[in-house]
């Protein structure tokens, strides 16, 4: 029973200590390939020629620059939303409020829209002339309105933030938003002298619904 039993109780130590000093065997065998890999690759670069290894450092650099210039060109390198301006014909910007203005867009940036040379319509109900009820669609006068002679007086330039811009288009030079300008430009040669009548201030552009061509009394 003590020979059993000494067999039993010495068994387990045995092994532990053969699996300790087995893995202690193995890292230091690791470590030393690790250590011996290392000093092995400094000789391999220690023993090529100066010239190759100057010939890898400047490769190695050309590389580096290579990739920052294609990560540089990605990124920067897209057509920007300005280039798309046809600087010889109108947009129009309309904003997120339903507002829409014309005029020449003269730089986009991420901030803002800077539109010079402004134009606006101005839309009035006219009255029915002819006794029809009020389900019945009445006449609709838009005119073209030049920007400048509100009661604030601003200049002939609006900066709009650009989150506040849904989108922009240029305009055909055929086109009615066009040819009104045109048109005022036409009637009013020296620019806008807001001290004269309102007639001269804005350009009837276009009527829709039902309205009289009988003039009023």
């Amino acid at each position: 029973m003590d020979f059993l039993h000494r067999n039993a109780n010495n068994q387990p130590q045995t092994v532990r200590s053969n699996a300790g000093t087995q893995g202690q065997t193995q890292n230091q065998h690791s470590a030393s390939n690790f250590s011996g890999g290392t000093e092995k690759m400094k000789k391999m670069i220690g023993d090529e020629p100066r010239w190759l290894r100057i010939t890898f450092v400047v490769l190695l650099f050309s590389v580096t620059i290579l990739a920052i210039g294609i990560a540089t060109l990605f990124y920067f390198g897209g057509k920007k939303e300005a280039e798309f301006v046809n600087k010889d014909r109108v947009q129009a910007v309309f904003l997120t409020n339903g507002q829409v203005y014309f005029g020449n867009v003269k730089d986009i940036t991420s901030q803002y829209v800077d539109l010079q040379d402004i134009y606006y319509l101005n839309s009035q109900q006219q009255p029915d002339t002819e006794g029809n009820s009020q389900n019945d669609t009445s006449a609709t006068t838009f005119s073209l309105v030049k920007l400048g002679c509100e009661l604030h007086g601003p200049i002939d330039q609006m900066l709009i933030n650009r989150d506040q811009v849904s989108f922009w288009e240029n305009l055909k030079d055929d086109g009615k938003v066009a040819k009104a300008i045109e048109q005022w430009q036409s009637q009013n040669p020296n620019g806008q002298k807001c001290d004269e009548s309102t007639s001269n201030n804005s350009t009837q552009q276009s009527t829709t619904g039902n309205e009289s061509d009988t003039d009023n009394p």
